[in-house]
């Protein structure tokens, strides 16, 4: 798969010593011109990367916060469609790699060969589904490939030596690797050994290294920093939107990526 803003961004990264900061929003949570306008923000505050949820009414890898985004945005009739055109609005404002984040069943409901070209000529540059295994991602890395969108595996601390040394192969962009066994949700402690989980990582396949689930502020984002090139920040957000209710949540959730973002470039 050709380069894109994804292997950009980390390769400039670790030119620069630095680790990067990937926030996560869930499209349509409180409307989509919101999650625009917070993608935006993000970015300004200092994200590298922003994935953009979109929702699913069965997320099996998601914890009660991000669920309950989801659920409201789909009660307000948000669309695939829809969060892709929104996706353009951003690409227009930002050289900022942008990643979908969904299930399989919506990508399969769209289609895969449409959804992999639409992703891609509304600017979007990565793609994760977390219940897709990769001996069944065949047909969509097919497409993903052909039109140079990067499909981002999962790994978790249970994935075995053997399973790794089979994913190497398909796997594009970066390394998702999941700190913890469960769901997605902000913790007090991360008791993974996460050294060790990466250093497995890192023997079987030469992408960067994000690690994500669990992490809700500076203090997780330091522990976690040596031993990745980029983390991911989700609940933590999203949980953030959901408390502004009606008012903007866009202060709250600058603050927070900017604390984070000043506290693994300290640590880098």
């Amino acid at each position: 798969m050709k380069e894109n803003r994804i292997t950009k961004r980390f390769a400039a990264l670790a030119l620069e010593g630095k680790k990067g900061l990937i926030t996560y929003i869930t499209a349509g949570d409180p409307d989509l011109d919101s999650t625009a306008r917070l993608v935006n923000t993000m970015i300004a505050a200092g994200a590298d990367m922003v994935e953009v949820g979109i929702p699913f009414s069965d997320p099996v890898a998601d914890g009660p916060v991000i669920q309950q985004a989801s659920a409201r945005a789909l009660a307000r009739g948000v669309r695939v469609r829809d969060i892709i055109r929104t996706c353009a609005v951003i690409r227009q404002s930002t050289d900022v790699p942008l990643i979908l984040m969904t299930y399989y069943n919506p990508v399969f409901q769209y289609g895969l060969e449409d959804f992999a070209r639409d992703a891609v000529l509304a600017g979007v540059d990565g793609l994760i589904v977390p219940d897709l295994p990769f001996e069944e991602s065949k047909d969509l890395l097919g497409y993903t490939d052909h039109y140079g969108l990067a499909l981002i595996p999962l790994v978790a601390p249970t994935t075995t030596e053997t399973r790794l040394a089979a994913m190497a192969p398909v796997a594009r962009g970066f390394v998702y690797c999941v700190s913890v066994t469960g769901v997605t949700g902000a913790r007090e402690e991360i008791s993974t050994d996460l050294a060790k989980f990466t250093q497995k990582v890192r023997r079987h396949v030469s992408l960067p290294c994000a690690i994500g689930f669990g992490i809700a502020g500076p203090v997780q984002a330091v522990r976690v920093a040596p031993y990745c090139d980029a983390m991911v920040v989700g609940s933590a957000i999203v949980d953030l939107v959901a408390r502004a209710g009606n008012g903007d949540p866009a202060p709250a959730v600058a603050s927070l990526v900017r604390e984070i973002k000043c506290a693994i470039e300290k640590c880098a």
